[in-house]
């Protein structure tokens, strides 16, 4: 069977997942508020939970697993940090970009959901981290709408 379509679908989240706890991890440093700094870190494990999950199924379908963040998301990060270089750094605005983030990853693992092309086993995985990335992007969400 050939894997190579299953592997890089999931090297593409595993990428944008790694964005994504490489944000929070960001967010939660430069957070003002513990509460904030918290709930980033914890996000931020969930993540790692979720590399982790991906990229034991990228091994078990005889793929390199993608073990760096996206070109992209680098670039999402130089602009937050030049962003917040000049803005005044307020939990508010943090959490503005951690959401924009979570809007950009949840939109990534829909699309791999709609694959019809993916194995079953990989689409399940995929569904599986997929719970732990909605949690963080509706919680991300409300958090901000909570803040208006």
């Amino acid at each position: 069977m050939n894997n190579k379509h299953d592997i890089s679908v999931l090297n593409g989240l595993i990428a944008t997942a790694f964005d994504s706890l490489k944000g929070f991890e960001d967010a939660a440093a430069e957070a003002k508020s513990t509460r904030f700094a918290d709930l980033f870190a914890g996000f931020a494990r969930d993540r790692k939970q979720v590399v982790a999950s991906l990229q034991a199924e990228v091994r078990g379908l005889g793929g390199d697993p993608e073990d760096n963040s996206s070109f992209m998301g680098a670039a999402h990060r130089i602009f937050m940090d030049l962003k917040h270089a000049f803005a005044s750094k307020s939990d508010k605005a943090i959490i503005d970009e951690v959401e924009r983030g979570e809007d950009h990853i949840k939109a990534k693992f829909e699309i791999a959901l709609k694959d019809t092309d993916l194995q079953p086993a990989t689409r399940d995985v995929i569904r599986d981290a997929f719970t732990f990335v909605k949690a963080g992007h509706d919680q991300t969400s409300a958090l901000k709408h909570s803040l208006v």
